[in-house]
Formats: C-alpha cells, sequence, structure tokens
C-alpha cells in the first residue's frame, strides 16, 4: 500500500486548522484549551493573548474566571514548563511526564544525596501546604533550591490570583489533589493522553516530535501510541509521520490569515520546526539568551514575517520581511485589534 507524502505546506495547514489560527472558533475556553494541547504560559499574559487570536470575541476575564473556578489549571507540566490545561485533562497530563519530570530532577539536581533527599523536600513542601495555599515567599528557606527541584516531585498548581491578567507572576501556589481534586488516571491512560493531545493539537507528527513536547522519551511517546487508532503518512524527507484516524488535513492551498502569536507560543517551537511555520533564518530573532523573554510573533500567510510588542501601550511591529501592501493592511488591522484587547 503507498504510503500518502505531505508536503511541509500541507502540514503547516493542519497545524494551523488545528491550532484555531485558521479561523477564530466558536468553543469553549476549556475546549480551545484541550484542543491545541495546552497553552504555553511562563509569561501569565501569553495564555490570554494565545485565546484571543484563536477564539471569536474572547474576553480577559472568562480566562482568568476560568483559572479562579478551576475548569482551567495553570501548573509546570510539559517540558518542566508552566502550562495552563483543562481540569478534566490536568492528571493524565501530570502523570504521563511524572517519570520523565522525576528523573530530570534528579539529573539536574545540586543535592548529592540524590532522591531520598527530594523525597523529604517534597514531604515538607506538602506539610507546609496542607492548609492552603502560599506564595513561594512565605516557603522561602523551606527547602533548598525549593522553586526548581523539589517542586518537581510535587504535582503543584498556580493558584490564582497570581498567573493572571492582573497579577502576572505565578508565585502562589497549592497542592493539585486540593485544587484539581485526587489523581484519577494511571502512567499508561497518562501517555495514551499526550499522544493523543500531541497529535490533536499538532499533527501528523513523527514519534520524536511528541516525546520533544512531552517531554518524555520516543519509547514511551511509543508506548502510549499503542492503543490508538493511527495513521500514517511521509513527509518530503521519507520520515514516518502518525496521525489519529480522520484528524483534519486541509488542502495546502488553503488561505491562511495574519495572526499575531504571544511570547512563548508553542508552534514555534523545534518539535514543529516540520512544519515551517516558523523560517529557520528568523529563529535567532525569536529564540535567543540575550532575550530569554522570547517574543510575540506575527504570522502572514501561515510563517512568521515578524515581531510584536507592547511599548508604552501601544503594540509594536518589527517587520522581519517585507510585506505586499494587502498584507500590511491586514497586519495593521490586526495590530490595532490587539492593542484595543490590552487596553
Amino acid at each position: 500500500m503507498t504510503v500518502r507524502t505531505l508536503s511541509q505546506r500541507a502540514l503547516n495547514r493542519a497545524l494551523l486548522a488545528r491550532q484555531l489560527l485558521l479561523e477564530r472558533s466558536s468553543v469553549s475556553i476549556v475546549e480551545a484549551i484541550e484542543h491545541v494541547g495546552g497553552l504555553q504560559t511562563q509569561y501569565a499574559p501569553s495564555g490570554y493573548v494565545g485565546l484571543w487570536t484563536r477564539l471569536a470575541g474572547f474576553r480577559r476575564d472568562t480566562l482568568t474566571a476560568a483559572l479562579e473556578d478551576h475548569s482551567v489549571v495553570q501548573a509546570t507540566l510539559l517540558r518542566t514548563t508552566i502550562h495552563m490545561v483543562s481540569r478534566r485533562e490536568y492528571w493524565r497530563c501530570a502523570i504521563g511526564i511524572r517519570r520523565a519530570r522525576r528523573a530530570w530532577a534528579l539529573r539536574v539536581g545540586r543535592d548529592k544525596a540524590g532522591e531520598p533527599a527530594l523525597i523529604a523536600a517534597a514531604d515538607r513542601l506538602r506539610d507546609a501546604l496542607a492548609d492552603g495555599p502560599r506564595t513561594v515567599k512565605e516557603l522561602d528557606g523551606l527547602v533548598t533550591g525549593f522553586v526548581g527541584n523539589a517542586s518537581l516531585w510535587v504535582d503543584l498548581v498556580r493558584v490564582p490570583p497570581s498567573g493572571t491578567w492582573a497579577r502576572r507572576r505565578a508565585d502562589r501556589l497549592g497542592l493539585a489533589e486540593d485544587w484539581v481534586g485526587p489523581e484519577d488516571a494511571t502512567e499508561d491512560e497518562g501517555l495514551a493522553h499526550l499522544v493523543r493531545a500531541y497529535l490533536r493539537g499538532f499533527g501528523p507528527a513523527p514519534w520524536r516530535d511528541i516525546g520533544l513536547w512531552a517531554g518524555v522519551s520516543v519509547t514511551d511517546a511509543k508506548r502510549g501510541g499503542e492503543g490508538l487508532r493511527l495513521v500514517r503518512y511521509r513527509d518530503d524527507a521519507d520520515r514516518e509521520l502518525v496521525d489519529l484516524a480522520g484528524a483534519p488535513l486541509p488542502d495546502p492551498d488553503t488561505p491562511a490569515p495574519v495572526r499575531f502569536l504571544p511570547h512563548w507560543e508553542a508552534v514555534l517551537l523545534v518539535h514543529a520546526r516540520r512544519t515551517g511555520i516558523l523560517p529557520e533564518q528568523h529563529r535567532p530573532k525569536v529564540f535567543r539568551t540575550t532575550n530569554p523573554f522570547s517574543v510575540g510573533t506575527v504570522l502572514v500567510d501561515g510563517h512568521v514575517v515578524g515581531a510584536w510588542s507592547l511599548r508604552d501601550g501601544r503594540i509594536v511591529v518589527d517587520p522581519y520581511d517585507e510585506l505586499g501592501a494587502k498584507d500590511r493592511d491586514a497586519v495593521e488591522d490586526e495590530r490595532a485589534a490587539l492593542e484595543s484587547f490590552h487596553g
């Protein structure tokens, strides 16, 4: 049987469709966050801008309300970075990555005592949070390197009002079992969820990219896919791609509207390099050690053509590529809309 080959442009349009970037959607906040595989939010406003660019009529207060009513949860999850996920998917994400996250904590830990020291520190952390959320400042000194390695041994969430548009520093923490509810997934269920979530939001993809996105090994990614109904494709480099059966594959010639993406947007990371959404000549401009904050980016025809930032209350665009008049007008319309959103 001949396996269908997907061009980079076909993969680009599949990514845009699954990330709700071909047209703004009317689904709920929870549905949108699940659809795109969670939103990376080291910078709290990224979740808000990420939903604004994907949802019709999105308002900032609706996401804050979702964080407050626990239907959306913010925590250190995929790739040990802060993400917003839905409450109903939280434990599958957390348990799917738990073993890999703890192994990483041991590799980078400064405490030579290793796992026993981390377990002891985690127990002190749980005890300190048993009566409810506390700020990082209140927990300071409880354990060495608490915000880093010890916290990776405990399932914690960022508790509002921290990590919201109004209070951007995600510095108030609580135990996940108190905020979300008791664990309700196994590791096998978690790994299967991670594969399904990635392909739902970013597929089709090679196994390596699934593992990179989640922060698990290729072996664990394949294990997660064992019970799923998957189809296979090839890309232009003849690499195998897997995908969920029936997942959307738009026509490669589908028009793509101008979109402004937030800081730390996951579609720009290396796990999605196959889609060409971030031209390689622009990657050092977006991710560089001199600017660890990253930048907001502008998409034209499904590709990054410039950066944007908020300066003195204005959204300012720094172009990387020269645009035609029609595209410049579309960028200006979207720029003005984002500026109004920030107002």
